[in-house]
């Protein structure tokens, strides 16, 4: 009797054991598209004249929230879109490409909206810093190589308006 009580015990708790490991089905977090919003213009200036060299719809970024996120979780962008940056002052400023899937040009843009540097196609996912070299105000994010493409330089100018 003994060994018919053990030999019931043994299959329960393999049964437990069995039924207790089956493989759980992995869960993935799916993270919602983010689609462009067309929130403004931005114009790009031929250095010392008023040749427009090229105009982008863009969206701002402004607050914490948006400043930290950027072009992050995107697959891509249009080829006349880009993302404006606003800062509240002057200084200098780093930029990383963590979470964002794409290529950028990353153009730093001094308070008197004169183009001061350039970090051109911008490795997607890579988290080293990438500075501003100097104190600007704003950053404009475009797909990387357009600032090659268009003929972009340290020097030409912007203007932007909202919708």
């Amino acid at each position: 009797m003994k060994n018919i009580f053990k030999s019931w015990v043994v299959l329960i708790v393999a049964a437990i054991l069995v039924f207790s490991c089956k493989e759980e089905q992995k869960k993935t977090i799916a993270t919602q598209s983010i689609d462009f919003t067309h929130e403004g213009d931005l114009t790009i200036f031929l250095n010392a004249s008023d040749t427009v060299k090229t105009t982008f719809n863009i969206e701002f970024a402004e607050t914490d929230y948006e400043t930290q996120t950027g072009l992050m979780y995107r697959k891509g962008m249009e080829k006349n879109q880009g993302m404006l940056f606003i800062f509240p002052d002057e200084r200098m400023h780093s930029f990383y490409m963590k979470n964002t899937e794409f290529p950028l040009d990353i153009i730093y843009i001094k308070e008197n909206l004169t183009i001061a540097s350039f970090q051109e196609n911008a490795q997607p996912l890579n988290e080293t810093g990438l500075s501003s070299q100097v104190p600007i105000k704003y950053v404009l994010e475009i797909n990387g190589g357009l600032a090659q493409e268009l003929g972009l330089s340290i020097g030409d100018s912007i203007s932007f308006s909202r919708n």
